[in-house]
């Protein structure tokens, strides 16, 4: 039988890692909820064996379900019909499988009929669903609109939508418009609040949205009249049972094709409002979209590991010349990259979904008890760690599937791009990671904040403490200088005070920090577990190389030559 966790060392390899015990104790907050629900755990030893067995299972449903299904889903596609979508066979008994087996809503608490699960299992599912079917991982993932309503939702709220989540009710988060795609700001659906009815009603068009069709909806609207930017707008949940939402068509997509992007038409469709009116962007917007950000960078690494696996099986099969082209050294070479970029951002990917961890288990505790000045000092820091890593997460993780996609195409040769394998769907699919829930290049709007207030940099020196084995002191000594190097460059294009030079740089700037980091996380697994020397070895040789040429760029660039990059377009 094939099993998508067990079949990778990698998952159970970060699942193990320290910090977990301390998430789980603060998930848990004393786990008093051991006597309450026979299924809470008992003790940290507990969780962490229920954490793993739970994501045997979610393996099995992956290779044995979902996996299967895939090029069936990708090839029917869902429809629509008497303005419904039905998904595809496939896509439907995916669902449903997940559902019987009680993992829609995971990380929901178990009031909610939830498995109250940490960050860090439920994106390792979300991982191991994206490698089986990337179309899939997003009907999988748009259970983080329930995390949203669980987060600022009032108890009313809570009561009404949460417990339906685990009976498997599907969900869509309802942001983009035809003139507001990335410019959220923009948003002009109609928010109305009706003083006889005491409701709120919706009224506008929403476009490229994902399973569209969901039971349960967030949905951004303007609430405030006259308003044009963000202050305006406040969140919504729509219920599908009253079916004032028409879904205008079902978007013909390059890839992941098993999910449904719809453009949706509200006509005075009734609503409740999540939190406070004016906080819908500026809050729980934001919050949702940082979830987001973190489910794709585990569907980038799972769509990655997916064409890697596919790249090196056929590298073996496949004879030239009288031996399998793996032996060719054009071809390991490129695999080995490919997995050194796959361990690269699965680490950065599980450092990540930690720090969200702690920050997020302390916002529920405070609801309990007032926070001690530590544990106060303690979230407010991971806080700001996982608000810097996420957009570096999103950006690289998206990045390397994409080429990992491409070469894991290339060493398929023509076969590749022919539709008898499944490297051909894998490459389609990862095409969207780097676009959705914001492109790479708003990704490095949102991280060079953490350059210009030395987030990295105070980071990066933080790895720089930690003790490792003297055979990589080599290896530390390089990733030290590349720092000096990066903290040198960043502080030179900020003292130019000026703001276009900065933007100019800003992706050079973002990606160095981020190879470094990447590099320090791949030298600390290495310290853990040897099977990961090979991969640090390869990727810091590599880091060492393209933060070279990112500063070479800025050394040499004069603000004189931002003139020669800008296109003079003629009417």
């Amino acid at each position: 039988m094939d099993n998508f966790y067990t079949d990778n060392p990698s998952l159970k390899f970060h699942l193990k890692h320290h910090l977990m015990e301390k998430i789980i104790r603060l998930k848990e907050d004393g786990f008093d909820e051991k006597d309450k629900f026979d299924y809470a755990f008992q003790d940290f030893e507990d969780a962490l064996d229920s954490y793993d067995k739970v994501l045997e299972i979610v393996g099995e449903i992956c290779g044995e379900t979902i996996a299967p299904n895939a090029e069936s889903v990708d090839h029917e596609g869902p429809q629509l019909i008497n303005n419904e979508v039905v998904y595809a066979r496939g896509t439907q008994e995916n669902h449903d499988t997940l559902t019987k087996a009680g993992l829609i809503g995971m990380s929901l608490p178990r009031e909610y009929g939830g498995l109250n699960f940490a960050m860090v299992p439920y994106v390792m599912a979300a991982e191991l669903v994206s490698r089986a079917d990337a179309g899939f991982a997003n009907i999988w993932g748009l259970q983080d609109c329930a995390e949203t309503l669980h987060e600022f939702a009032s108890e009313e709220i809570k009561k009404e939508f949460l417990p339906r989540f685990n009976k498997g009710a599907t969900a869509a988060m309802d942001l983009t418009e035809p003139d507001a795609g990335s410019d959220l700001q923009a948003v002009q659906l109609k928010a109305t609040y009706d003083e006889q009815k005491q409701k709120w009603f919706l009224n506008g068009v929403k476009r490229f949205i994902t399973n569209g069709d969901a039971d349960v909806s967030l949905v951004l609207a303007r609430s405030e009249p006259g308003t044009t930017d963000g202050r305006g707008l406040s969140l919504y949940v729509y219920d599908r049972k009253h079916k004032a939402v028409s879904v205008r068509r079902i978007e013909n997509k390059l890839g992941i094709k098993g999910s449904p992007t719809c453009e949706l038409v509200f006509k005075d469709a009734p609503a409740q409002l999540v939190g406070d009116r004016k906080l819908g962007l500026i809050k729980y917007v934001m919050s949702l979209m940082n979830s987001a950000r973190l489910g794709v960078g585990a569907q980038s690494v799972g769509i990655a590991e997916a064409a890697y696996r596919e790249a090196l099986k056929y590298a073996f099969e496949r004879e030239q010349f009288g031996k399998p082209i793996i032996k060719y050294p054009a071809v390991y070479e490129m695999l080995s990259v490919m997995r050194a970029k796959i361990d690269a951002g699965r680490t950065l990917l599980y450092e990540t979904a930690r720090y969200v961890d702690v920050y997020k288990a302390y916002n529920v505790i405070q609801e309990k008890r007032k926070l001690e000045p530590e544990e106060r000092n303690d979230a407010k820091q991971h806080n700001k760690v996982a608000d810097a890593l996420t957009p570096l997460l999103k950006l690289f993780t998206s990045e390397y599937c994409n080429e990992i996609a491409s070469d894991a195409l290339q060493v398929h040769g023509g076969t590749g791009y022919m539709k008898d394998f499944p490297v051909e769907r894998l490459f389609r699919d990862a095409r969207i990671t780097n676009i959705y829930e914001g492109t790479s290049q708003l990704q490095v709007v949102a991280a060079i904040r953490a350059v210009t207030n030395g987030a990295y940099l105070k980071l990066i020196r933080e790895y720089e403490q930690n003790h490792i084995k003297p055979e990589f002191e080599y290896s530390k000594n390089m990733l030290m200088e590349m720092t000096d190097e990066y903290e040198q460059l960043s502080k030179k294009v900020m003292e130019a005070k000026n703001g276009e030079l900065l933007d100019f740089h800003a992706r050079r700037l973002v990606e160095m920090a981020g190879y470094i980091i990447m590099s320090y996380l791949l030298l600390q697994d290495t310290h853990r577990d040897e099977r990961y020397r090979k991969s640090t070895e390869i990727f810091i040789r590599k880091a060492k190389t393209e933060c070279a040429s990112r500063a070479e760029f800025i050394k040499s660039f004069d603000e004189k030559n931002l003139g020669t990059y800008k296109i003079e377009w003629e009417k």
